[in-house]
């Protein structure tokens, strides 16, 4: 799944629920791009992360996007640049 989202930032508001809505996404997943990230969640995680990421946004001001790839995701991304694609199926080492 990807995570995207944009928050105003034009209040200190605003730059505080930036940096809450970061950190919930870097609980499940990896930041791919500044305001992207590639999550690999089964369903409930999924609903528990919408529902964080619902608390602390202001639906006025800024919005959220949930695109779910499904199982065979790996086919349906293609990268180009200077950051590597992580396999999120593999263990995590740095």
């Amino acid at each position: 799944m990807l995570v995207t989202y944009d928050v105003s930032t034009v209040s200190s508001g605003g730059k505080t629920r930036l940096r809450k809505v970061s950190k919930t996404c870097q609980n499940y997943g990896i930041r791919v791009q500044n305001s992207v990230f590639e999550c690999n969640v089964d369903a409930t995680q999924f609903t528990a992360l919408k529902l964080k990421l619902a608390d602390i946004i202001d639906e006025n001001e800024d919005s959220l996007r949930f695109y779910q790839l499904g199982n065979n995701y790996k086919t349906k991304v293609d990268h180009i640049g200077v950051k590597e694609s992580i396999d999120l199926d593999s263990p995590l080492i740095f």
